[in-house]
């Protein structure tokens, strides 16, 4: 039984890894505010993330997949995560003039990254779909092995997470000493530009679900 808990541990680990390295908003957020806040940004961001999957498993297993893989859900999960992300991107265009970087990293409160964490994670509509569809096939395959393999599962999943948005975080975090204010607001700025594409692609995916 350990060889095939280590087996789902280590390909859940694999497949969340891949998928944590593609761009998103999450990364796009780990980026902007590890320059600010330093490395700790990435492990709270993850927090507020891997709190929001603990819960979304735990509906999984009790059966909600098929709702949440209606068009229409999507559709609406979609349209309002890119309307999250419009606003988080226009609060961020609004600070650019007034940014300054500071060679301190910021004593801002951990549970407003955390926040932020869940909030990212909700406002990428194929995140849910990801987990309504190759999670849930994925909690199913480990329900064979009862709550052990659901929790060798998850580790392995939050772990590959944790890993990639901690370096993502450690690079940007030890290289704040080398940003002039000019190279910090241009980042910020970038960030902002990637939201707003993310945000348009957003309500695209969802307006198709509605007009098709």
């Amino acid at each position: 039984m350990l060889a095939e808990l280590l087996t789902i541990f280590f390909s859940s680990f694999i497949i969340a890894f891949s998928g944590a390295m593609m761009p998103g908003p999450l990364l796009t957020a780990t980026v902007s505010e590890s320059s600010k806040r330093g490395f700790r940004a990435g492990p709270m961001l993850i927090a507020g993330h891997g709190i929001l999957e603990i819960g979304l498993v735990v509906l999984l297993v009790l059966g909600v997949a098929p709702f949440l893989q209606r068009e229409g859900v999507f559709a609406v999960i979609a349209i309002a995560g890119g309307a999250i992300l419009l606003w988080m991107a226009f609060g961020m265009f609004r600070t650019l003039p007034t940014l300054s970087l500071s060679l301190q990293a910021e004593k801002t409160d951990n549970n407003s990254l955390i926040v932020s964490g869940i909030l990212l994670s909700l406002a990428n509509p194929y995140w849910i779909i990801w987990w309504a569809t190759i999670g849930f096939g994925y909690i199913l395959h480990s329900w064979q092995f009862a709550i052990w393999g659901i929790i060798f599962f998850f580790t392995g999943h939050i772990l590959a997470d944790l890993v990639w948005y901690s370096a993502v975080a450690a690079a940007v975090g030890k290289g704040r000493h080398l940003f002039t204010d000019g190279i910090y607001r241009g980042i910020v700025g970038t960030c902002a530009a990637f939201l707003v594409v993310f945000a348009c692609y957003f309500f695209y995916a969802g307006l198709q679900k509605v007009v098709l």
